[in-house]
């Protein structure tokens, strides 16, 4: 029991070293973007159906979750800068 203890616990110490100081960070940012991504296709699934007048509307969502996604994406590559520099 105690060697499994001190397996696991090298295992996870190796791994907590091994990975980007910023991994949590990353991996939040990279679900945002996901959650973005789907929120476009919803956006562009309601083009189908939706009123004429109300058509601005959605294409000013479509503008806001475009800027979204390309401020996710700045924020990611500038993390991977920093990681690799």
């Amino acid at each position: 029991m105690l060697v499994r203890t001190v397996i696991l616990y090298a295992i996870m110490t190796v791994c907590a070293v091994a990975f980007h100081e910023n991994t949590f960070a990353v991996w939040e940012l990279k679900e945002d973007l996901q959650i973005r991504i789907m929120n476009l296709w919803e956006l562009f699934q309601q083009l189908e159906y939706v009123e004429p007048h109300q058509r601005d509307i959605v294409y000013e969502e479509i503008q806001h979750i475009r800027q979204e996604i390309q401020r996710i994406v700045d924020e990611l590559i500038q993390h991977d800068h920093s990681q690799h520099q």
